[in-house]
This record gives structure tokens, C-alpha cells and sequence, in this order.
């Protein structure tokens, strides 16, 4: 039984004890009285009436009358006269029916209230004539006893609703401060560390005081490992002077960007080189040349704010590189970056210069293709002086352009149908055992036609509003699946998803039909979701992992410290993205990064996946990283 209802139990008792107590003692106390006052009324007219019959000087037929009369003008149950002898000569008793008490007959029988009989002695000067018993009816007395009795209890009765609503307000003032305990004592179980107002109730109170120490505590230690983890997170993958990405690590995230299943599958490669450093060097001086950089530098990151998954390089000297991913926020064009830079050379006072060289690049291009096509552009615009721009053209695609209500039909229409494929891709542990299956979802657009990925169809299901319902269906397809052969599955769910607010209710819908396959499925939402939709996160672990599913990140790393919450979402695991955990078996500056990132995210209680591992040669390292599970091409099952 909870406190608070041990709490309402003791109130209860106590104003029931009470009531009972309080009427009790009433009953008993009015039950007295009455009958004392019976007592006396019956001796006073007892003496009453002898006093009249002493007058009769001793003619018996006289008193009878006036014991008669007397018997007539009272409420009497029993007027006895007896002879000096003992005899009885008049008696007159009182009709029973005709004398009822309205009170009812068990009340009566179990509080029956007595009427002593008054006696006194009648006479005639020194000569005895008898003795005279009056018993008044004690009818009038049970009836009032029994009304006093209703009213009693009605006050009794209002008196304990008033007190018990005077105790709700305590018991609720108590209540606030446990429940507030009682949820920070369940956040810490699901690794959610949140701190709650100090009751004034000194017991919870330093309860409370002991639980927000341990969270702070938590935090500050949190926080300290986060900014290790940043500071060699710079170490391992931003250039020292610039801030921007190093060429190694730049290289990782284009590699990652032309891999990825997800997003729209294209996008534009920039690569901007100061003209001729050297002399540049030379005239400006190596601390000025190193303040122009740095300019550089800003500008290309104030002029790619906005764009989601943009990464920023520093290939070499005066080399740098853009790599932009398409999605339905306009890309800023290589002209963008040549003027914004000519104004901040111009603002700097400087006479350098620079040109850009972009190619469009596609899914499944390779790397070298897309860097040789950029560095043609930039080699033809640097032919043409200072701030020249060219670009590049890759291959054309080879899927026609579609119409949004064509790509509407079409997605709709393999929903309708289940024309839906979730591949396998195996996640698995130190020990080589699986974790669980990475399942993509694949859609065949046309019937007959081939499954394709989410690279192709994601971009227009975002712009048809149709991700929801995609991410629905994945999950119900995965629940099906795992139905039939008991192998965990892990789904991707899009950040724009959690922006539907009945997306979670139904997803927690359809998990609680099958609580078993609820307990084997794993879903995971992207880095950039707890960075920007922090609170939706939250609520979806807040609303799924009751049921059993667990909830993670993917394509993590880069941003993970900037999650000022990260110890409140309530995850149970985190992939790191594929362009943080490349090369680290040769690289110890990124070793170092990932095993710190794994260590501070053990602190909170969560796994630590490595995904798009390449090289069989990094998951040995990755593990001496402390990385609990990898997945990648090579990952064999």
C-alpha cells in the first residue's frame, strides 16, 4: 500500500474514531440526563399529588378521583396508591399504544432510558393513609433522544467532511513534494537525472537535498567530460588555426555524405583556395596571413548557417573545401562564397584573392571522381584570376524528374499495397553476437520495380508529408517481422516525424498490441533531432521505453557535448556517426576522441555503437576504444 494511501487509511480511522467517540459519548451523556430528569419529575409529582390526597382525610373513594384526575392531565405510564398496609387501591396505568414513542422500536430497545418511579407517603396530620408511586412515560424521552441523536450526527458528519477536506489540502501539500521525490527516484532508474524544489517537509526535504547533490553532481561531472571530449574532438578533427574541419577528418564526412542511405542522396562539393599563399605570405606577413585564413574561414561558415549536415575543411595551406547536403532548405551557390569573401578581403584591406572550383556529386559517386571534378573547376577558375568561379558537371542522373503529385502517388500507392522492404544490416557486440539488425526502409515506387532507398524517395516523402506515415509503416513492418522470427530490428525514425503530435500516440499504440516484439525493437532518431527538438526526443522516450523499446541517437559525434540535457533524454544507447570512427586504428588523436566519447556516455548509463565501419582493421581499435557494438561493410554476420 503507497504512503498516501496509508495516509488517507490513518485519517480516516482517526475521524471515524472520532465521530464514533464524540456520538457515543453524547448518547450516553443525554441518555443521563434525561433519565435524571425523569427521576426528579417524577418525584416532584409524587409529592405533588400526595399533597392533594392528604386533603381527602382519608375517604378513599375522594383520592381515587383525584389520582385519577391527575392521571388524566399528564403523561404518565403508572399511578399507584397503596393503603398504610401496603395494599393497592387505585391504580391507573397508562395505554401502551396510545403512548408510543416515534422513535423506532430497535433504537428504543438498545438505548431504553428509565424512569424511576417517585414515591411519597401520604397523610393526615400524624395519621398515615398511605403511600402514592408516580411513573411518568419515558416515550417523550426516547423521541427526543432520537431527534437530538439525527441532529448530533448531521453536525458530527459535517464537522468530519469539513475536517476531511482540511486534511486533503495537507495530504495534498505532502503528496506535491513525494510525488516530485517518487519521479526523480523513477528518472534516475531510466537514466534521467532531473532536480526537483526542496519541500518544506524536513524528512523529504533532505531526501531531496541528498538526490539533487547526487544529480548536480552528475551534471558537473558530465559537464567537465563534455568539454574534454570537445577539446579533443578539435584535436583530432579541426584544423588548429581555422577551427574547420582537418583534411583527414573532411575527407571522412564527404566519404560518409556519398554513402549515406538516408537523406536526398546529392548535393555540392566547393573548394575555395586563396590565390597564390605564398606571395601572399610574403606580403602580409605569417601572423597577418594566418588572421586572413581565420576570416576565411568564418565567412564560409556564416554563409553555409542554416544548412543541416554542411561540413567545412581546411585541405591544406590555402585549400578549403564545402561540402553541402541537398534537402529543402535552398544551398548557397559558389558564387555565394566568392562574393561574401571578396567583401571580407575588401573589409580586411587585403589584395588576396581567391576562386572556387563546385561539382554537383550523387549517392554512390566515387570520392576520387567527385574530387578530380572539383579540382578540374577550380583549376579552370584560377586560369581566370582572382575571384573566378566554375563548375563542374558529374554525370547526369539517370531517374527522369518527377512532378510532387506524381511522387505523391506513387509513395502513397506503395503504402497502400505493402510494396515495403526492410533490409538487414547486422549490429554486433564485443563478443561477435548480434545486437540487433539495422533495417532501412526500401520502397518499390512502381509495382514490378526494384526496392529503392530511402536516398531516393526521402526528400519529396518530407516535402509530401508523407515521412510519418512511412515511419509508421516501418515500424509496424518491423513488429510483423520480428513476430515471425524473434530478431531484434532497429528503425529509423525521422526527426520531421516527431514534429506530427499524433505520431508518437499511435507509435505507442501499436507497441502496446505486441508487447512482446515491443521488447526487441530498438528505434533511433539523428544527432541533429536532440540538438534542435530536444523535448520531442524526450517525450519519445518518455512514452516507448515504458513499453519496453529502447530509444538512441545515430549519426552522432560531432555535436553530442552541445546537448546541454543529454543526461535528462532517458536513451539507452548512441551510435556514433561512420566519419568519427574512420581510421582510427591509424589515427590516435581520433582514438582518443572516440574513447573519451564512449567514456563520458557510460557515465550516463548508455551503449555506445559505432556505425559505417569500412576497415576490418578499426574494430579492433574500437573496441580498446571501449565501443560496445560496431556495424558497417565490415561487419559479417
Amino acid at each position: 500500500m503507497s504512503l498516501i494511501r496509508q495516509i488517507w487509511l490513518l485519517l480516516v480511522v482517526t475521524l471515524l474514531m472520532a465521530f464514533l467517540g464524540s456520538f457515543a459519548v453524547w448518547m450516553v451523556s443525554s441518555r443521563n440526563y434525561l433519565e435524571t430528569q425523569l427521576r426528579l419529575k417524577n418525584a416532584d409529582n409524587a409529592q405533588s399529588l400526595a399533597l392533594g390526597l392528604s386533603q381527602q382525610k382519608g375517604d378513599l373513594a375522594l383520592m381515587d378521583l383525584v389520582v385519577a384526575a391527575q392521571f388524566d392531565t399528564g403523561f404518565y405510564k403508572r399511578i399507584l396508591l397503596r393503603d398504610p398496609r401496603g395494599q393497592v387501591v387505585s391504580n391507573h396505568e397508562a395505554d401502551l399504544k396510545r403512548t408510543d414513542s416515534q422513535a423506532p422500536a430497535w433504537f428504543v430497545n438498545m438505548l431504553s432510558i428509565d424512569s424511576t418511579p417517585g414515591v411519597a407517603q401520604v397523610s393526615d396530620g400524624w395519621r398515615a393513609l398511605g403511600s402514592v408511586e408516580v411513573v411518568s412515560h419515558s416515550s417523550f424521552a426516547d423521541e427526543q433522544l432520537w431527534q437530538g441523536s439525527i441532529t448530533t450526527a448531521m453536525w458530527l458528519a459535517a464537522l468530519g467532511a469539513l475536517a476531511g477536506g482540511v486534511a486533503s489540502f495537507g495530504v495534498r501539500a505532502i503528496r506535491r513534494p513525494l510525488d516530485a521525490t517518487v519521479g526523480q527516484a523513477q528518472a534516475l532508474m531510466e537514466r534521467r537525472f532531473i532536480t526537483v524544489e526542496e519541500p518544506r517537509v524536513p524528512e523529504l526535504a533532505r531526501l531531496s537535498q541528498a538526490m539533487n547533490a547526487v544529480v548536480e553532481r552528475l551534471k558537473s561531472q558530465f559537464d567537465d567530460q563534455a568539454f574534454q571530449v570537445e577539446q579533443l574532438r578539435k584535436q583530432a578533427h579541426c584544423d588548429p588555426l581555422t577551427g574547420v574541419s582537418n583534411r583527414t577528418h573532411f575527407v571522412a564526412q564527404l566519404g560518409a555524405a556519398l554513402n549515406n542511405d538516408e537523406g536526398s542522396g546529392r548535393g555540392l562539393l566547393c573548394m575555395i583556395r586563396v590565390v597564390d599563399l605564398a606571395m601572399v605570405n610574403r606580403v602580409m606577413g605569417h601572423r597577418q596571413t594566418d588572421v586572413l585564413l581565420q576570416k576565411l574561414a568564418s565567412v564560409l561558415n556564416e554563409v553555409s548557417v542554416g544548412v543541416v549536415g554542411v561540413a567545412i575543411g581546411r585541405l591544406n595551406g590555402g585549400d578549403f573545401a564545402v561540402c553541402l547536403t541537398h534537402d529543402e532548405v535552398p544551398l548557397p551557390q559558389p558564387e555565394h562564397y566568392a562574393d561574401a569573401v571578396k567583401r571580407a578581403f575588401a573589409e580586411l584591406g587585403t589584395t588576396a584573392s581567391v576562386v572556387v572550383g563546385a561539382t554537383h556529386w550523387e549517392r554512390g559517386v566515387a570520392m576520387q571522381q567527385v574530387l578530380a571534378a572539383a579540382d578540374s573547376a577550380l583549376a579552370r577558375a584560377e586560369s581566370r584570376g582572382g575571384f573566378a568561379v566554375e563548375l563542374s558537371q558529374l554525370s547526369p542522373a539517370s531517374e527522369s524528374a518527377l512532378g510532387e503529385d506524381e511522387w505523391r502517388r506513387r509513395m502513397t500507392s506503395a503504402l497502400l499495397e505493402d510494396r515495403l522492404l526492410l533490409v538487414r544490416f547486422p549490429v554486433l557486440d564485443r563478443e561477435s553476437k548480434l545486437v540487433h539488425h539495422e533495417s532501412p526502409m526500401r520502397m518499390q515506387l512502381e509495382p514490378g520495380g526494384p526496392f529503392e532507398s530511402a536516398a531516393h524517395w526521402l526528400p519529396m516523402a518530407l516535402r509530401c508529408n508523407l515521412i510519418s506515415q512511412i515511419d509508421e509503416a516501418a515500424v509496424a513492418l518491423a513488429l510483423s517481422q520480428m513476430a515471425s522470427d524473434q530478431q531484434p530490428r532497429g528503425v529509423n525514425l525521422s526527426p520531421a516525424s516527431l514534429l506530427d503530435s499524433g505520431f508518437v500516440p499511435r507509435l505507442r499504440a501499436r507497441l502496446a498490441e505486441a508487447p512482446n516484439e515491443a521488447q526487441l525493437l530498438w528505434l533511433e532518431v539523428s544527432e541533429v533531432a536532440a540538438v534542435e527538438r530536444f523535448e520531442l526526443v524526450r517525450e519519445l522516450c518518455k512514452q516507448l521505453r515504458p513499453l519496453g523499446a529502447r530509444i538512441g541517437l545515430e549519426h552522432a559525434g560531432e555535436r553530442l557535448t552541445r546537448i546541454e540535457y543529454l543526461f535528462e533524454a532517458g536513451l539507452d544507447y548512441v551510435k556514433l556517426d561512420a566519419s568519427v570512427v574512420q581510421g582510427v586504428a591509424q589515427d590516435l588523436a581520433r582514438a582518443a576522441f572516440v574513447a573519451a566519447t564512449a567514456s563520458m556516455l557510460h557515465g550516463l548509463g548508455l551503449q555506445v555503437y559505432a556505425e559505417g565501419v569500412a576497415e576490418p582493421e578499426d574494430i579492433p581499435a574500437l573496441m580498446d576504444c571501449g565501443i560496445d557494438g560496431v556495424t558497417g561493410p565490415a561487419v559479417k554476420a
